[in-house]
């Protein structure tokens, strides 16, 4: 394994790691706050014990993603020096609001930790909305920066130098809001219908219970309606990858001939060698009204540019179909459960309901991870597009599988002991006197 795609392997492996706390941090501190704002509405001391719970899980795994967030901004450095010296200059500003975020999010956290009964009930559930604002802010910065990765702006180049830089410019590039908008949203969608799945499980197992269906409502109502909004997203991200990135449209596709009025194309297996995607159901005209809203829209083809620029066409295109395939069924699920609701029957009354739950449940981070992976290796060659290649952004540092294969053990050995952690505090059955007497939780 060459240096190059060691560290590629590396980063990958680590981002694919991170991504998963970081999209629980962002999703259950909202969930957590909802449940006490309830509590406080209601006076349900099942919504007291659903937030004290989600609270606890939230501290668990904001310190994993501290972790493994501080371990990725050195592998920034070690790994990518050449892309640190090039760019720091333009991306630094969203790096470092980034951090202001997610400090202020460590500080809310504790008082909300530790506040209860020591801080008025109106401050205690704002730190909660805080909470849950600097996760969805730290979420936002990053993806800012890599969305001017995919669409580089706010800046002059001379003789191959970024000069007469302009931060605020860089910051909110082309793709930078579509891709955080669409990121915030697959991070409620994901946590809302894990979380959701796992209560699902739980009251299979233990029988219908105040506890577990309050935190069914919650958090399907948060995945639920985050993947139906998902879909706008999705258009305006879209669009914008037809007008910025076009290859990277094609590469989404199997598009590899330059087409008026180019097809939608559902599953199939791109062959770059033959220049064709086979085994696929096409639309017809679906691509060019998916990219442009435009029946006869010009698409163009993976031919506008040589094959040494292309990304890998077939995992892109997999990815892509698994990403779009989870989130539709997701929304289907959703809007099953809307109707349920609309019905007037709780929710845990259908038992196929909440096993189903059970088995969708998972897709929602099954979609995010096959999502990064269109967004990074769609880009590729290129670690700036158009600017910068990765080959020529890698370390020259030798022995990069070593460190590649002890982060692999590290990441391996870090995953078990929070599943470890979490399985002994989410299984942990709610005592009835919790329930009916909340003052027992202080």
């Amino acid at each position: 394994m060459d240096n190059l795609l060691a560290a590629r392997s590396q980063m990958g492996m680590s981002l694919a790691f991170h991504i998963i706390f970081a999209t629980i941090g962002v999703s259950l501190p909202l969930m957590m706050t909802i449940a006490e704002w309830r509590w406080r509405s209601t006076g349900d001391p099942a919504y007291l014990l659903l937030a004290k719970r989600w609270a606890k899980g939230t501290t668990i795994l904001f310190a994993v993603g501290a972790v493994s967030g501080t371990v990725l901004s050195f592998e920034l450095g070690l790994l990518w020096p050449r892309f640190m010296q090039y760019a720091g200059a333009v991306i630094g500003m969203p790096f470092s609001l980034e951090g202001f975020a997610f400090f202020t999010e460590a500080i809310f956290l504790g008082i909300y930790l530790y506040g209860w009964n020591r801080v008025p009930g109106w401050f205690h559930l704002l730190s909660g909305v805080i909470v849950a604002i600097s996760g969805v802010l730290s979420a936002i910065f990053v993806t800012l920066v890599n969305g001017w990765m995919n669409t580089p702006t706010g800046f002059d180049m001379v003789a191959g130098k970024f000069e007469n830089i302009h931060p605020f410019v860089a910051m909110l590039n082309p793709a930078g809001i579509p891709e955080a908008v669409h990121m915030v949203l697959a991070a409620y969608t994901a946590a809302g219908f894990a979380t959701a799945g796992i209560h699902g499980w739980l009251l299979l197992r233990r029988g219908r219970n105040r506890f577990d269906e309050v935190a069914i409502g919650i958090a399907l109502l948060v995945g639920g309606v985050a993947v139906l909004v998902q879909g706008v997203s999705g258009d305006a991200l879209a669009r914008m990858v037809a007008a910025r990135q076009p290859m990277k449209l094609a590469s989404l596709e199997g598009q590899f001939q330059t087409e008026t009025g180019a097809p939608l194309r559902i599953g199939g297996i791109p062959f770059p060698d033959e220049r064709e995607t086979k085994y696929a159901i096409e639309i017809p005209h679906g691509l060019s009204l998916f990219g442009f809203h435009k029946y006869n829209a010009l698409i163009k083809g993976l031919d506008q540019e040589p094959q040494s620029d292309w990304p890998n066409v077939r995992i892109v295109h997999i990815c892509f179909q698994i990403m779009v395939g989870c989130g539709s069924l997701l929304s289907l699920f959703a809007l099953a459960g809307g109707w349920l609701v609309w019905t007037r029957r709780p929710l845990t009354e259908h038992t196929r309901f909440i096993k189903a739950l059970v088995l969708v449940s998972p897709l929602g981070f099954v979609a995010l991870e096959a999502g990064w992976m269109v967004t990074e290796l769609g880009r590729q060659p290129w670690i700036v597009y158009h600017l910068m290649r990765t080959k020529d952004a890698v370390t020259s540092m030798p022995n990069v599988t070593i460190t590649f294969s002890v982060m692999t053990a590290l990441y391996v050995i870090l995953g078990v002991l929070v599943v470890w952690l979490l399985s002994r505090h989410v299984i942990a059955a709610p005592e009835t006197k919790q329930i009916e007497h909340p003052e027992v939780l202080v």
